[in-house]
C-alpha cells in the first residue's frame, strides 16, 4: 500500500470551504499544490491548509511530480480544458459538477478518461457518498418500491434570493454558472443513480432576479444565468412501465424551503425529507417510519457541519483509499459516463426550454 497520495487543488472555492478540510484529515491524503484564478486566494489557501506550493496556474500544478490526485473545483467553462490537461499529464482527476460546458465537451472527456483506465477518473457528486443517501439508494436496488410509478425532486434554496448579492461567474453565462448546473445536476445525477435512465424532458428555464450589481463598478448589470428551473421527466421503460417524475429547483426561498426527494411505487413510499432524514411506508395506507442512518462525520470537528462537506469527507476518504491500493474504480461514485449522462440531461433541459417542447435525452451528444 502506498504512504500517501499527493493532492492538488485547482480552485479555491469549494476546495477551500470543504475539500480541503476533507483531504487534511483523511488517513494517506497530502494536500502539496494549490492553484486559482486568483493567485492570491493560492496563497491563502495554502497558508491555511499548511500547503507547500501556491501555483499560479494550473500548468504550474500539473507539472509538480507530487501531485497524484487533481481536484478540479473551478468554475464549469474551466472544467474542459483542465481536465484533459490533468489526464495528459498523468494525474487522477475528481471534477467538480457540472462535468462541462455541454454534452460534446462532456463526451471528448469522457473518451479520454475511459482511454486512461489506470487513471482515476470521478465526478464530484459527494451526495451518493452520504449514508442515508446511500441507504435510500439501497432500498430501491433492495425492491422496497416494487414497480416506480413516479418520482418529485425539490431543491428549494435561498442563495440567489438577495438582490445585493453581487454579480460574479454565477451570474455569467459564458463560465457556466446558474442553478441547473449548480444544483440540477446533483438533482440529475440522485435521479440516474436511483431510479434510472431518463428518456425525456419538458422544461421551464428563467431567471427571476434580473441584474445584479457588479463590485468593480457598482453598475446594475444583467444577470445571464437562470435562478428558476423545472421540469417534467420520462424514464426509460421499466418493467412494462415507464415511470414519470418532476423536478423543482429554485434559489430564490427567502425562507421555508425543504429539500425533498419521494418516490412511489407498486409496494411503497420513500421520502427523503430535508437533506438527511429518509422515510419509508411499504404497503397501503402505512405510516411512514424513520429510515436514516447517522453520519459519522459529524464527529469530526474539523470538517463543516453541512451535507455537501461531510459528504465529500467519505468521498475523499475512499478515493485516497483506492489510490492507495492502486485502484481505480471506486463503489457508488460517480464515474465520467455518468458526468456525460448527465450533461445530456441539462442539454436537453435548456434546449427544451428554448424549443418549447419535449426533449428526448439521447438527442444531445
Amino acid at each position: 500500500m502506498k504512504d500517501k497520495i499527493g493532492v492538488g487543488l485547482v480552485g479555491t472555492g469549494f476546495a477551500r470551504s470543504a475539500q480541503a478540510p476533507a483531504f487534511r484529515v483523511c488517513e494517506g491524503a497530502e494536500l502539496v499544490a494549490v492553484c486559482s484564478g486568483n493567485y492570491e486566494n493560492a496563497v491563502k489557501t495554502a497558508e491555511e491548509f499548511e500547503i507547500e506550493h501556491a501555483c499560479e496556474t494550473y500548468q504550474h500544478l500539473l507539472a509538480l511530480d507530487e501531485v497524484s490526485l487533481v481536484v478540479i473545483s473551478t468554475p464549469p467553462h474551466m472544467h474542459y480544458p483542465v481536465t484533459l490537461a490533468a489526464f495528459e499529464s498523468g494525474k487522477h482527476v475528481i471534477c467538480e459538477k457540472p462535468m462541462a460546458m455541454n454534452a460534446v465537451e462532456a463526451r471528448e472527456m469522457m473518451e479520454l478518461a475511459l482511454s486512461r483506465p489506470t487513471q482515476l477518473a470521478i465526478i464530484d457528486h459527494e451526495l451518493r457518498f452520504n449514508p442515508t443517501w446511500r441507504r435510500m439508494k439501497e432500498m430501491v436496488d433492495g425492491g422496497y418500491l416494487g414497480d416506480l410509478y413516479h418520482i418529485n425532486l425539490t431543491v428549494a434554496s435561498g442563495f440567489r434570493h438577495s438582490t445585493q448579492r453581487p454579480w460574479n461567474w454565477w451570474s455569467q453565462k459564458s463560465a457556466g454558472g446558474g442553478l441547473l448546473g449548480a444544483l440540477g445536476s446533483h438533482a440529475i445525477d440522485a435521479i440516474r443513480w436511483m431510479f434510472g435512465e431518463i428518456d425525456a424532458v419538458c422544461s421551464t428555464v428563467t431567471t427571476m432576479v434580473p441584474d445584479r450589481k457588479d463590485p468593480k463598478t457598482g453598475e446594475m448589470k444583467p444577470n445571464e444565468t437562470d435562478d428558476y428551473c423545472s421540469f417534467l421527466i420520462r424514464f426509460a421503460p421499466q418493467n412494462g412501465f415507464q415511470p414519470q417524475g418532476m423536478v423543482l429547483l429554485s434559489a430564490l426561498y427567502v425562507s421555508g424551503g425543504k429539500n425533498q426527494v419521494t418516490a412511489v411505487g407498486s409496494k411503497g413510499t420513500l421520502m427523503l425529507d430535508g437533506d438527511e432524514i429518509l422515510l419509508g411506508a411499504a404497503g397501503f395506507n402505512h405510516q411512514f417510519e424513520d429510515m436514516s442512518l447517522a453520519d459519522r462525520a459529524r464527529e469530526i470537528a474539523v470538517v463543516p457541519d453541512n451535507i455537501w462537506a461531510r459528504s465529500f469527507y467519505h468521498l475523499a476518504r475512499e478515493t485516497i483509499q483506492a489510490l492507495r491500493e492502486d485502484r481505480t474504480e471506486i463503489a457508488h461514485a460517480a464515474t465520467f459516463p455518468d458526468g456525460f449522462h448527465c450533461q445530456q440531461v441539462i442539454d436537453a433541459v435548456r434546449r427544451s426550454q428554448l424549443e418549447q417542447r419535449w426533449v428526448n435525452v439521447r438527442d444531445n451528444h
